[in-house]
Order: C-alpha cells, then sequence, then structure tokens
C-alpha cells in the first residue's frame, strides 16, 4: 500500500491545483476548531477553575482537585526521570542557552541631534504563560525551548501547562525540564482550556501578558482567538500541527529523506510532510524507504494519517523547489542537496533550516541549541520562531534639552501645521519661545 496519497507532477497542475496541494489538513476543519474554541473560552471565562475541572475530565479523563504540582510530584518525578535522559536534558538545556544568549534584544542610545537623546531600553514581559503539549506523547524538549529563553529574559513570573496524563499526574521528564529551567509552577491542564486558563485567570492559575507554546490546531486556534480580545493575552506566534518539507536531489540518501519524512509526520495525524526533488528515480527510492520504515515504527499509525495529507512532487528543477517552498513557508525546511549553503540565499520563508544530508530536524527538535517553537501554517512568511526577544518588550526613551529644542523643534512645528494638529504645535512652539528668548 502507498504510505502517500499521491505522487505530483507540479508541472501538469493548473494555480487553482497547486494552491490545494499546498494547503494545510488543519485548514480544512477551520470553522468546526472555531466553533468548540469559542466555546471553550466562554466557559472557562465565565466558570473559571469549575469549567477548567469539567473540560479536563472531558479531553483529558481526570479531574484533579488541585491543578497545581505539588512539591511531591516534582520530588516523585526527580526520582523517577533516568539519569541517562536528566543528563540528556542538562546537555540540550546548556546548548539551547549557548545560542539563545546572542539573541537577546540590545538596549542603544543614540544622540538623533544636539541636545537630543533617543534610546531603546528592554525589559521582560513580567508574566509568560509556557504551553507544553502531550497529546500522543510527552515533550519535555518544548519545556526546555520555552523555559530557557524565558529564564533567560528574567521573567519575574513564569506558569507553565501540560496535560495531565490518565492518573491525574504530569509527565515527570516534563517537570524535571521545568526545574532545569526554574519553572516551579506547573499545572495540569491541556487544550484550548490551557490557553484559556492562562490568559484570563482563574482562582486557580494566574493571568499571563503573553502566551507561548506550540499544539494541536484547537491550542493554535485558542491562541489565536484570546489574542484578539480586550481580556486575553498576547501570543508568541502561530505554532500548530508539526510541518517540514525536503528539498533533494539526485545525490540525497533516500533513507535519510524517509526518516525525516517520518519524524515529522509521527507527530500527530494533522502533521504534514511535502518532498520536493527534480529527480524520479529519488521519489522512487524515498517512497520505497517510507514503506519499508513506516511498519517498524511504534507509532506507524499516527505516521500513516499523517502522510494522508501528504506529497511527494516532483519539480521541473532545484531552483523551482524553492519558489514552491517560500509560496508554501514550511516551519521545518530540510536541504538534502550536494551543496546546500550555496542555496540558503534561496529561502525567504521558513521556521528553521537544516543544511545537508547530516543535519536531520530531529537535531532541532532537541538538542542542536536553535528553538523548536517556530511559525507553521504559512505564519514563517512573515514571523520568527521563538527566541529571548519573544520574552521581551523594547520601550522608546527621548530626552530633549534647551538646546535640542532649538534644532528640532521648527521641525515639528513644520510637520503639526501639515497635519492641522494645533495643540501639538504649540506644544513645541512655546517651549522653542522660551528656549531662544
Amino acid at each position: 500500500m502507498n504510505p502517500l496519497a499521491r505522487r505530483i507532477d507540479w508541472s501538469a497542475l493548473d494555480d487553482a491545483q497547486r494552491e490545494r496541494l499546498l494547503q494545510r489538513p488543519a485548514q480544512a476543519a477551520s470553522a468546526q476548531v472555531q466553533a468548540s474554541v469559542a466555546e471553550i473560552l466562554k466557559q472557562v471565562r465565565e466558570r473559571g477553575d469549575a469549567a477548567l475541572r469539567s473540560l479536563t475530565l472531558q479531553f483529558d479523563g481526570v479531574a484533579p482537585d488541585d491543578f497545581a504540582v505539588g512539591e511531591a510530584e516534582f520530588a516523585e518525578a526527580e526520582a523517577i526521570v533516568p539519569l541517562e535522559l536528566r543528563v540528556a536534558m542538562i546537555a540540550a538545556a546548556q546548548r539551547i542557552e549557548a545560542f539563545h544568549q546572542d539573541g537577546m534584544q540590545q538596549a542603544y542610545t543614540v544622540e538623533t541631534a544636539p541636545g537630543v537623546v533617543c534610546e531603546r531600553v528592554v525589559r521582560a514581559i513580567g508574566r509568560v504563560g509556557l504551553y507544553v503539549p502531550a497529546g500522543s506523547a510527552p515533550l519535555p524538549s518544548t519545556a526546555l525551548m520555552l523555559g530557557v529563553p524565558a529564564r533567560l529574559a528574567g521573567c519575574r513570573e513564569a506558569v507553565m501547562c501540560t496535560p495531565p496524563r490518565r492518573d491525574g499526574t504530569a509527565d515527570p521528564a516534563v517537570l524535571v525540564a521545568a526545574r532545569l529551567c526554574g519553572v516551579s509552577r506547573v499545572y495540569k491542564l491541556g487544550g484550548a482550556q490551557a490557553i484559556a486558563a492562562m490568559a484570563f485567570g482563574t482562582d486557580s492559575v494566574s493571568r499571563c501578558d503573553k502566551l507561548f507554546g506550540p499544539g494541536n490546531a484547537f491550542v493554535t486556534e485558542a491562541k489565536r482567538q484570546v489574542s484578539m480580545r480586550a481580556d486575553g493575552a498576547a501570543i508568541d506566534m502561530p505554532a500548530g500541527p508539526s510541518e517540514v518539507l525536503v528539498i533533494a536531489d539526485a545525490g540525497a540518501n533516500p533513507a535519510f529523506v524517509a526518516a525525516d519524512l517520518l519524524s515529522q509526520a509521527e507527530h500527530g495525524p494533522d502533521s504534514q510532510v511535502l518532498l520536493l526533488s527534480d529527480d524520479a528515480a529519488l521519489i522512487d527510492a524515498v517512497e520505497a524507504q517510507l514503506r519499508a520504515q513506516l511498519p517498524q515504527l511504534p507509532r506507524n499509525e499516527i505516521a500513516q494519517r499523517a502522510l494522508a495529507s501528504s506529497q511527494l512532487v516532483r519539480v521541473q528543477t532545484i531552483d523551482s523547489a524553492f519558489d514552491i517552498s517560500n509560496r508554501y513557508a514550511p516551519e521545518h525546511l530540510i536541504l538534502a542537496l550536494r551543496d546546500p549553503r550555496a542555496w540558503l540565499d534561496r529561502v525567504e520563508a521558513a521556521g528553521s533550516v537544516f543544511l545537508g544530508d547530516w543535519t536531520p530536524e530531529a537535531l532541532g527538535d532537541y538538542c542542536s541549541g536553535t528553538n523548536h517553537v517556530l511559525p507553521t501554517g504559512g505564519a514563517a512568511r512573515a514571523v520568527s520562531g521563538l527566541s529571548v526577544a519573544s520574552f521581551q518588550t523594547a520601550i522608546s526613551v527621548q530626552a530633549a534639552q534647551p538646546r535640542g529644542i532649538v534644532a528640532i523643534g521648527p521641525c515639528a512645528i513644520v510637520l503639526a501645521e501639515a497635519e492641522g494638529l494645533d495643540a501639538h504645535r504649540n506644544a513645541v512652539a512655546m517651549r522653542l519661545a522660551e528656549a531662544t528668548a
């Protein structure tokens, strides 16, 4: 059985067919998701913790009396997480910190005219909400990706939500990762209800200024909706179902390419993977590898469902593949090319790029140092992946002395008069008159 829905020749498609081919699977269910999420947000906003309990029972099968992870649960997690995993998380956290330190916004000061000094000062966002998914698998790596830059930024308060397991506990590895980042306020809440709790606040969960983290279509939609409300919260980016696009030439290793496609497909049934190649034989070989590797995966049923919405696309040239990739704007872009860096300038829109045969996307997911919270759904055309700067705000400051008013006051007066704003003009003109008296 062919594990992918279709093999496509791009040149044989018209514009409408090409647009459909590049459509994300989650978009088809958007109306239903929007309505469901709106109802969940309404319940949490109106009923607080009571709604959280009923929704958690509905979606996660448990209704804890206390959503907060207590000290005893943290201690138990520390005791049962294997040493090998703890060491790996520590090493990953160190690389993430090393890379992210240089991504912090920097303050600067400029004298724009004699007696006029303008500055940009940087402040950490006060209260941040971190969402760590655990739908079909726990993601301690996401706790690191969110917690490390939040700590580097110096956020005063960090709240983390992660779905409870069937026994009512949080995943131990996620808890250990949270503690490694200095996050001690963790709540066993998942899905759109967790986003609502952090956005609006309840008796148990603090209201946050900005929300971070990836999730499924419901989480992504919840983030979108709360970001549009006056009583909601800002968000980092649209970070929904995972996606990868691979551009491969004839020299690519088909086993590597298939493994990269499957590594994203196993995230969830709403993930999407695409292969673009100018070589039919390479596409044949990748398809054969998919057939061979898929049955060996414990999560093969999930991967199989994701592959049903994915494509193997034959293109005329590698150059044209970049046109398609930029149009799609993938979360992850793998360049399985003989000279990948030479092609890097052709990349206009992507969350994160992986150069060459020996750079699997999985390295970025875990421990290379870059952040795996990335824009999805085409948002990479205008949105960047998570960084320390995402947890900071920049405030402009200006200070003018009397000689500064003399230097630039006339300019402001001319512009105010052109716009018909007399009060603006007067605020400057009064000072100018006194400074020149």
